[in-house]
């Protein structure tokens, strides 16, 4: 033991060393808020829209996507698992009958006088095995830590497609609202064009303005029938996106969807700090789980190296006569250790470690991308939000304006004051506001929704995950 201990260490040494520190973050975000806020991450979502809460309830049941997610997490808990049991001792037990028959000739010539040989023979026995390998340094602890690290990874990872289911169904749901209310704003568009076209029409009756008047007016309500009959294809779209992410047919989607829609609301961005998302992230928390791992994974690369000692014992039971089996002198047993140990490897063991090392660089470097990248998305959420409020509120009074216009015109042609080539240039004004102005408000939602996952979303358990 000694000599294998000593020759052993000729290979041994400690693995290599490699730079994991974490990349520095500012201390506050550019386009943070100007003055902290008690508006909390949960807000951000579409919550008290009855059809976001219905889907995705429906979606968080048995969506495709945490399916896949949950099995994930499965498989790696069946790792760690397994994991933890290869330092406990492995116990087996096995029966056996075996018969053997001999051929006298292979003991030469005759047999001295007196002796005999039973050519037929029947041995039973029943044994049980036990062997331990003691571990001495840490190789299947090194392996147990990169599993349970891989374990919650895995979570960390089913976390971040449960947000990104969430995100996609309420951004989804807005854009189906953005879709009724610029339906909406069409349609008023369109009423107010009819309205022209038949005063048009009764003044062309009666000689106080020539047809083309008319034609110009039923053209801006041509215009606006076409915008509307444009939506259908976006609410297919929406809808398919929805049986995709929910796991639900189209029409229980649609049906959910039709539900009246709240009143929209813009809360306000909550205050955040870089460092939080470090802990808040779940694509963050996964690349730093999966450098753990292959941290592990590097030192049980180092592990092995140094010699393996493995304890082994059996206890059993053997007779050529089946009613002997359990008699005094039918137990049999033995006990012994064994000592592994590399002595000439011609590089092997040095290649595993240099491929392990390499991981863990691969792994770092996904780590340090995963922080960049929750920091660039939420700059670009928070400053996505205060450009689509600062663009809902110039469209609102854009619309506003243009509406007092548009009247202010119509009722001046009425009384003769302005011809009508001003109102109707008027009223396309107005129509292009308000159906702007309700793209401008789904935007402005739909940024919360970005912003909320790109500060973390919700962070639930991993049993409710798997569940």
């Amino acid at each position: 033991m000694v000599a294998a201990l000593a020759l052993g260490a000729c290979v041994a040494g400690p693995p290599p060393e490699i730079d994991t520190t974490p990349p520095p973050l500012p201390g506050e975000f550019a386009f943070t808020p100007d003055s902290a806020t008690g508006a909390s991450l949960a807000a951000l979502l579409p919550s008290g829209d009855p059809a976001f809460a219905d889907l995705s309830a429906l979606a968080l049941s048995d969506a495709p996507t945490l399916a896949q997610a949950a099995a994930r997490i499965e498989a790696a808990r069946a790792g760690a698992a397994g994991a933890g049991a290869n330092r406990l001792p492995n116990i087996t037990a096995d029966a056996s009958i075996t018969g053997t028959r001999t051929n006298p000739a292979q003991f030469g010539g005759a047999l001295p006088p007196g002796i005999s040989i039973d050519t037929e023979q029947v041995a039973y026995g029943a044994n049980l095995r036990a062997s331990w390998d003691l571990d001495l340094f840490g190789r299947l602890r090194a392996r147990e830590r990169a599993a349970m690290a891989r374990l919650g990874a895995a979570t960390a990872e089913a976390t971040a497609v449960r947000n990104a289911l969430l995100a996609e169904i309420a951004a989804s749901v807005i854009d189906w609202r953005t879709l009724a209310a610029r339906q909406n704003a069409l349609q008023q568009d369109l009423e107010a064009s009819e309205g022209l076209a038949r005063l048009a029409g009764t003044r062309e009756r009666a000689g106080l303005s020539p047809g083309f008047d008319r034609v110009r007016a039923e053209s801006v309500a041509e215009a606006s029938r076409s915008r509307i009959a444009a939506l259908a294809s976006e609410r297919a779209r929406i809808a398919g996106r929805l049986v995709t992410l929910t796991g639900q047919p189209g029409q229980k989607v649609l049906e959910l969807l039709r539900q009246p829609a709240p009143d929209p609301a813009q809360p306000a961005a909550p205050a955040s700090l870089p460092s939080q998302l470090l802990a808040n992230r779940p694509d963050v928390l996964a690349a730093a789980a999966n450098l753990a791992a292959a941290d592990a994974e590097l030192a049980a690369s180092a592990a092995n190296r140094f010699p393996q000692l493995t304890l082994s014992a059996a206890l059993g039971l053997l007779a050529f006569d089946l009613g002997n089996l359990f008699d005094d002198g039918s137990a049999v047993g033995t006990a012994g250790g064994s000592l592994l140990a590399p002595l000439l490897d011609f590089g092997r063991i040095q290649a595993q470690i240099d491929a392990s090392a390499a991981d863990k660089q691969l792994a770092f470097a996904s780590y340090r991308n995963a922080v960049f990248t929750a920091l660039g998305d939420a700059e670009t959420g928070y400053g996505l939000v205060a450009a689509a409020d600062r663009e809902l509120a110039a469209a609102e009074r854009e619309t506003a304006s243009a509406e007092r216009a548009a009247k202010l015109a119509d009722t001046r042609y009425r009384a003769g004051l302005s011809d009508f080539l001003t109102v109707l240039e008027a009223r396309r004004a107005a129509d292009a506001s308000g159906e702007r102005a309700a793209a401008a408000r789904g935007r402005a939602e739909r940024a919360r929704v970005l912003l909320w996952q790109a500060l973390g979303g919700d962070q639930p358990t991993s049993r409710s995950i798997s569940q």
